[in-house]
């Protein structure tokens, strides 16, 4: 009762003041407490509240250092498995509520990465991943059919923080199977194409999208021949810069992130002669933008710290770290679709 009337009470007060009170009383350690035992695990409805409530109450501030603390490799390893099992929930079959949890764990590390104080705490999910990701495959086929059917924003951005995490990191690029990375790709460039171009909600997730593919393309199975859908990948790529795609000019964030994308060696022509192979190596030198290669020891720090334990020579952008972990919308908002303009006649 107590847990259906914070959870409740924590929804329906806009001032989210039942869950910064929980956070105030250091609750989120008596939640991770709670999860774990077998005597909750055996009742389903409470298990299942007391992972929303933990979901909730983590969603809407940052963790403090003792939260972080009362999160261990094993209570990561526990979720991940009960993912791995097979739900004894029709509504619920990808074991969602525990989903949740792991997704706003990992953007809680992803933010604590980009505050230098908090340069110790160890991102615990990616690290399950890179040392146990044969083990826990089911968690990332999920990742993909809940990104290719969610309509909330805040989730997908959840998503795609994680996505952004995983193919950063050295260990747990290829994580996922080679046929469910094949349509990963296909639902990214899907909701690429379907963002429309004259909202600021849809631009700043295009630009998340962006960020996401480029690791994809650089450093997952796709990198290496046969390369998946290469003519695709290329031609959605160019429409999203080309002039006559959009009613609104196209912002220069997309160009740059395109034009990181379209840099990727496999998804260039051919190269014919050796002249053509000077040019385009010397073209290749100014694909990155001048903020991004510009940055600071301190922010290539950062980003070294947040994307996985062996990650050398700071290849992912400090900037992209930081804006994947800003970007944050309200649950509830829907994401801007082409599809849902047309059908409404806009």
């Amino acid at each position: 009762m107590v847990a259906a009337f914070l959870l409740f009470d924590g929804r329906n007060n806009q001032s989210d003041a039942t869950f910064e009170m929980m956070h105030e009383e250091g609750v989120f350690a008596r939640l991770i407490e709670l999860i774990q035992l077998e005597s909750v695990q055996e009742e389903p409805r409470l298990h299942q509240l007391l992972l929303d409530l933990l979901y909730e109450s983590s969603r809407i501030q940052r963790l403090k250092w003792e939260d972080f603390m009362a999160v261990d490799d094993s209570f990561i390893l526990y979720l991940l498995g009960v993912i791995e099992g097979v739900s004894d929930d029709h509504e619920d079959p990808y074991h969602y509520p525990v989903i949740r949890v792991l997704l706003v764990l990992n953007e809680q590390y992803l933010v604590a990465s980009t505050q230098r104080h908090d340069g110790r705490i160890t991102n615990r999910v990616i690290k399950a991943l890179s040392t146990h990701g044969m083990t826990y495959k089911t968690f990332g086929c999920n990742l993909i059919l809940l990104l290719n059917r969610e309509s909330e924003t805040s989730l997908q951005l959840l998503i795609l923080k994680a996505l952004y995490l995983i193919f950063g990191n050295r260990q747990t690029a290829e994580y996922f199977y080679t046929n469910d990375l094949h349509v990963l790709v296909d639902v990214i460039l899907r909701n690429l194409m379907d963002l429309p171009s004259d909202s600021p909600a849809a631009n700043a997730l295009r630009h998340t999208y962006l960020r996401v593919l480029h690791p994809i393309l650089t450093h997952s199975q796709i990198s290496k021949p046969p390369h998946y859908k290469r003519t695709d990948i290329t031609r959605i790529l160019s429409l999203l810069v080309a002039s006559g795609h959009h009613f609104a000019p196209v912002d220069e964030t997309t160009k740059r992130l395109v034009n990181r994308c379209t840099a990727v060696p496999w998804l260039k022509p051919p190269v014919i002669t050796r002249t053509d192979t000077a040019d385009t190596n010397g073209s290749d030198a100014g694909v990155q933008s001048p903020v991004e290669s510009a940055v600071g020891d301190g922010q290539k720090e950062i980003a070294r710290r947040m994307l996985g334990m062996s990650v050398e020579g700071g290849e992912a952008s400090a900037t992209s770290v930081l804006e994947v972990a800003s970007h944050t919308e309200k649950p509830g908002v829907l994401t801007p679709s082409r599809g849902k303009e047309v059908e409404g006649g806009g």
